[in-house]
């Protein structure tokens, strides 16, 4: 169970930090907001989980990064293409 809590969080702190980059870059000021709170969410788990963790632990936590950032890219350009001109991606 621990592999798999550490997969989703360093899943899901690697597609923050991924869609925090591309709000960043792309001026989604709010977007980059809100994704900050998921950020730190997610750095909390990964901090509680980690110090602890030994062999499948471990491959499950260097898994989650790679997965984590090819789908926050993927989810960003089909985000952003919807809601090109929503308030949400406005100043």
């Amino acid at each position: 169970m621990t592999a798999l809590a550490l997969f989703v969080s360093t899943f899901a702190l690697v597609f923050f930090l991924g869609l925090q980059s591309l709000n960043v870059n792309g001026g989604h000021y709010r977007a980059a907001f809100v994704t900050s709170f998921a950020i730190g969410g997610s750095n909390l788990v990964l901090f509680k989980l980690a110090p602890d963790a030994g062999g499948i632990d471990i491959a499950a936590f260097l898994l989650g990064g790679p997965f984590g950032i090819v789908s926050s890219m993927a989810f960003h350009r089909r985000f952003f293409t919807r809601a090109k001109e929503s308030s949400w991606t406005k100043p």
